[in-house]
């Protein structure tokens, strides 16, 4: 992940921290009998300054439901959770000596804290980098909770378009379904025969309005671009010119679908990592806790 101006102020600053640590650590183990543990002066101070970090992460999520209090920029607590989130992890582990522990709870407490630093990291990886591929993909981006109502669109347009080809009146001194198209066109049965207009009322009602009714439309041959560019260019060579325009519209249709859908996957991947590092990180707090209280009192 590149680092930006915000935060390179944050990785020097970590940096040292870690530095302080790492020498007050060396002597600290080398002249201790028995080695750094958790349980002597100076292993109790790492594991407070570390249970402290943990805390002041935890509060972010409490910032985040009170966006009108004035406790600083989001921005800066964002930054602020990151880093010191980071440096929580190595004084844990000067804390317990660079291990695991010998019981269970120490165990879970840091395989826990392993995947919460773990997916923390990889969040912010994500949330540098999907927002730029989103711009070169997505070109056109939309509100993320506007999604739905937009398919609802895209599916009643083409319901429209399709209706007027295929006839929603009837011209009484022809007896001829006829309707004028978005473009201005006079569709009759003399233009369009019986048998294709059968055509592309078979293929919107089996393969292209189901693509469309579907969120994601996994498993529709329309999703893939390459499939659906060559299914409307079939579609073309078997109905008049009269309608040509109508099939681009259409395929105009599906390619919108086709972005609203990857947008949907690329937020489900910018954010999917929460669901793991939030419930565990509440999970570590509380760990720590238990931990804490247990150790105080031996």
């Amino acid at each position: 992940m590149r680092i930006d101006q915000t935060h390179r102020p944050w990785l020097w600053r970590s940096t040292v921290i870690v530095a302080i640590a790492v020498l007050v650590y060396v002597p600290y183990d080398h002249f201790t009998v028995g080695g750094a543990r958790g349980g002597t002066t100076i292993g109790i101070i790492y594991g407070v300054i570390g249970f402290a970090l943990m805390i002041f992460a935890g509060l972010l999520s409490f910032r985040k439901k009170l966006p009108i209090w004035r406790m600083g920029r989001t921005s800066t607590w964002m930054r602020a959770h990151l880093w010191l989130g980071l440096i929580g992890y190595p004084i844990i582990l000067l804390h317990s000596g660079f291990s695991f522990g010998h019981g269970k709870l120490t165990w879970w407490m840091m395989l826990i804290f392993t995947i919460v630093i773990a997916s923390g990291v990889l969040g912010a990886a994500l949330q540098h980098w999907m927002p730029r591929v989103m711009t070169k993909q997505i070109p056109y981006e939309t509100i993320y909770d506007e999604i739905p109502r937009i398919r609802g669109q895209l599916l009643d347009e083409a319901d429209l378009k399709v209706a007027e080809v295929t006839g929603i009146t009837v011209n009484q001194s022809s007896m001829a379904t006829s309707v004028t198209s978005s473009g201005g066109v006079i569709v009759t049965l003399l233009q369009l025969e019986e048998e294709m207009r059968n055509e592309l009322t078979r293929f919107y009602s089996n393969e292209m309005r189901p693509y469309l009714e579907q969120a994601g439309g996994k498993g529709c041959s329309l999703a893939e671009r390459e499939i659906s560019s060559a299914t409307f260019d079939n579609l073309r060579t078997l109905l008049p010119d009269v309608v040509h325009r109508l099939v681009s519209d259409l395929e105009g249709i599906c390619e919108e679908k086709r972005e609203l859908d990857q947008q949907v996957k690329m937020q489900r991947v910018l954010h999917g990592w929460l669901f793991v590092h939030v419930p565990l990180s509440f999970a570590l707090l509380l760990l720590a806790m238990v931990h804490a209280i247990v150790a105080l009192q031996y």
